[in-house]
């Protein structure tokens, strides 16, 4: 089930707006219906108490046949009045605590008109099995709006509780009435329900749109992270906002200043170790130069150009790209130059009609290139190049037929002086900087390498360049 819930904060703080919502109008529509049930029993016993001083009032100084005149004239359903021998309650307990009291108030208010016992009763409606309840006007198309509230109403009270009401007079004739409870409209009808989910809508989208905004300098943030991640040369965070997230962007933008030093210090010491290395190893190549051919010598000469070749790769790796401005490249002949200066390439694409041209510098993107496909033919033998373009990019695929990297290794390879022992280790050359120079050469011009095992044995390079459009669009 936990699939179900939200997986990000403002998903969360939407879920919890909208559960406190539907609490808040529950719990209100409850509290309104609670607070209508009593009112509507207090009104009517209120109705109640009325009803009898109005009729013990009129009743009382009659003779027994004149009371039975005035009942049969007074009653109209569901207003039944009747003046009996026998009371219409025959129990003497009352229901409950409420019309107990109300017998006693209407004992004591109605004394002096020679009321001498009252007995209050509530009955639950019966359903009318005539056709005498049924108001046909409703379906007429000439009923007034006000006439056709009014049956509503008047079928509301056919369906409502009833009072009755037994009031004996001192000369023992009972006075029995009946009067309808007053009904209980819904709290929700057709006619609000509209208003209510208005409100609520309104309330949820307000929401949404507060959430937004409120969330937006962190999505911000979010991205500038990601793209610290890709360049620790890129603009700092606005420390602009909420006090929240000054105090987050102030936060980023230190650590981007420290970790950029703390790769500048190590750029810069790798690059003059690299280049003061050069000097002794020109030394030691002229004092060789002056030995005897032997077996030795050939094995230093060996091992000097091995450190030249580590020294000149970190040198490179060192070296970061210029921060002059981009220029645009025709990329196709770049790949065409390199294929042309290496016979282990296979590269039979004709130049397309329009040029696949990117922005970057000349030099390390030749580097760049360069790598992926040396890499390839060391470990492969053969080098198979191909381009094609996309909406927005240029992408060039190198495929070999070595013995691919195992899928826990794609990420691992592209670290400094990484080689996977059984696939690429240093009997095959290399000194573990080909793709780490590649890729970074790669990313500080908009772009990306990739690498995947083919499923006919083997491994797939991608280089994905932006194209020079697109990035010139987005400038």
């Amino acid at each position: 089930m936990k699939w179900l819930l939200p997986r990000s904060l403002p998903a969360w703080v939407l879920l919890i707006v909208i559960a406190g919502l539907v609490a808040i109008q529950v719990l209100t529509l409850s509290i309104v219906a609670r607070e209508r049930v009593a009112s509507n029993n207090v009104l009517d016993l209120f109705r109640l108490n009325d009803r009898s001083q109005s009729l013990v009032k009129l009743m009382y100084a009659a003779t027994p046949d004149e009371r039975k005149k005035v009942a049969a004239g007074l009653s109209v359903p569901p207003y039944v009045l009747t003046m009996s021998d026998t009371p219409a309650i025959t129990t003497t307990i009352p229901d409950d605590d409420e019309m107990a009291e109300m017998e006693d108030i209407i004992v004591g208010r109605l004394a002096k008109y020679g009321v001498q016992e009252a007995r209050v009763q509530r009955e639950s409606p019966v359903k009318p099995d005539g056709a005498s309840h049924q108001h046909k006007p409703l379906d007429r198309d000439d009923v007034g709006s006000i006439e056709r509230e009014l049956l509503d109403l008047a079928a509301d009270f056919t369906k409502s509780d009833t009072l009755i009401a037994s009031i004996q007079f001192n000369d023992g004739q009972w006075l029995n009435f009946i009067m309808p409870s007053t009904p209980l409209s819904p709290v929700l009808t057709i006619q609000n329900l509209p208003l209510f989910a208005s409100a609520a809508a309104a309330v949820v989208l307000l929401s949404i749109w507060l959430l937004r905004r409120l969330t937006a300098p962190y999505r911000t943030l979010e991205s500038a992270v990601e793209r610290i991640g890709e360049d620790l040369k890129s603009p700092p965070l606005p420390e602009e906002g909420s006090s929240e997230y000054k105090s987050t962007a102030r936060a980023v933008n230190t650590m981007q200043a420290k970790l950029r030093e703390y790769v500048e210090d190590r750029e810069l010491l790798a690059a003059a170790l690299a280049h003061d290395l050069r000097t002794p190893l020109t030394r030691i190549r002229l004092r060789l130069e002056l030995l005897r051919k032997s077996p030795l010598k050939t094995a230093l000469m060996q091992n000097l150009a091995d450190i030249e070749a580590i020294s000149s790769s970190v040198l490179d790796f060192a070296t970061p790209n210029s921060e002059d401005e981009l220029e645009r490249i025709d990329f196709w002949s770049v790949v065409d130059s390199i294929a042309d200066d290496n016979p282990n390439v296979v590269f039979d694409q004709p130049k397309p009609a329009r040029g696949l041209i990117c922005l970057g510098h000349i030099v390390p993107l030749r580097r760049c290139v360069t790598n992926l496909v040396e890499n390839a033919i060391k470990y492969g033998g053969t080098a198979r190049l191909s381009l094609s373009q996309t909406a927005g990019n240029i992408v060039l695929t190198i495929d070999d037929d070595g013995p691919g990297i195992a899928d826990d290794q794609m990420d691992k390879v592209f670290r400094p002086f990484m080689r996977v022992e059984r696939s690429r280790n240093r009997e095959t050359g290399g000194f573990g900087l080909g793709l780490t120079i590649a890729r970074n050469t790669a990313r500080s011009f908009g772009g990306e390498v990739t690498l995947r095992n083919r499923p006919e044995g083997g491994l797939r390079v991608t280089l994905t360049l932006p194209r020079a459009r697109d990035l010139q669009a987005v400038g």
